[in-house]
């Protein structure tokens, strides 16, 4: 990372900018001014090229022909993957996540290709969607606290043999296929179908983009306060009966 600033690219907000998920590139600002960090925020319109030098990049949800514009044009411009060659972090939300996948359902309902970053393949579910609150326990590996979100999907994302799930639901469907699992993540790559937004939710993974980015095992505290308020609420209303 560069010794100056950390780098933390938002793509294509007129695409990927559903339910709040712009919250999401806020938190990781703030969590890292707060800590004395100097960041420069890029924010990278579809018709825009996007830079390969960015430490943390961030991908939202979106409707479902934003979604395929998204794809064609991230495969076109070809920046996300060599970035992610240069050990950037990638995270990703719901559309974004799907798009970050081998392939998807687009708007057409055909097989559109991913970026294949993630193994996992979506498909569409029945005619029920995933809506409601989410509470799902994280990898052990990542050292989370619970996660909280709010999903609002269609998709059934099938993981493959190069992923590992991002967490196992307790309330929620996740990743849709019955078998408990919510998102997916490799190395420095991360998908999740959670809203809310899912930083301002869960600002501990906010912090494990930092510390990735960083490389660092550890980060100074911060006042977490209305965060936790936020998180203690947010859970106490999807367990209330």
């Amino acid at each position: 990372m560069s010794e100056s600033s950390l780098r933390v690219v938002w793509l294509y907000p007129d695409l990927l900018s559903t339910y709040g998920d712009q919250g999401n590139v806020l938190v990781v600002e703030r969590r890292a001014r707060q800590r004395g960090l100097k960041v420069e925020r890029i924010d990278v319109r579809s018709d825009q090229t996007i830079p390969t030098s960015g430490d943390i990049y961030l991908l939202g949800g979106g409707e479902d022909r934003p979604q395929r514009l998204a794809a064609e044009r991230l495969r076109r411009d070809g920046g996300l993957e060599r970035a992610t060659g240069n050990a950037a972090i990638i995270f990703s939300v719901c559309a974004g996540y799907q798009i970050l996948g081998r392939e998807f359902i687009n708007d057409l309902g055909e097989r559109e290709p991913g970026l294949g970053l993630l193994d996992v393949v979506s498909t569409r579910g029945g005619a029920e969607r995933c809506v409601g609150d989410v509470l799902a326990d994280a990898d052990p590996g990542l050292g989370l606290p619970q996660l909280t979100g709010f999903e609002n999907h269609q998709g059934v994302t099938q993981l493959g043999q190069g992923v590992r799930p991002l967490a196992r639901i307790r309330m929620g469907q996740g990743n849709g296929t019955g078998d408990g699992t919510e998102g997916a993540w490799r190395d420095t790559v991360f998908g999740t179908y959670l809203h809310g937004p899912v930083l301002a939710r869960n600002p501990q993974i906010a912090d494990l983009l930092l510390k990735l980015a960083l490389d660092v095992n550890a980060l100074p505290p911060v006042d977490d306060r209305w965060y936790e308020a936020l998180r203690a609420e947010r859970i106490a209303a999807a367990t209330a009966p």
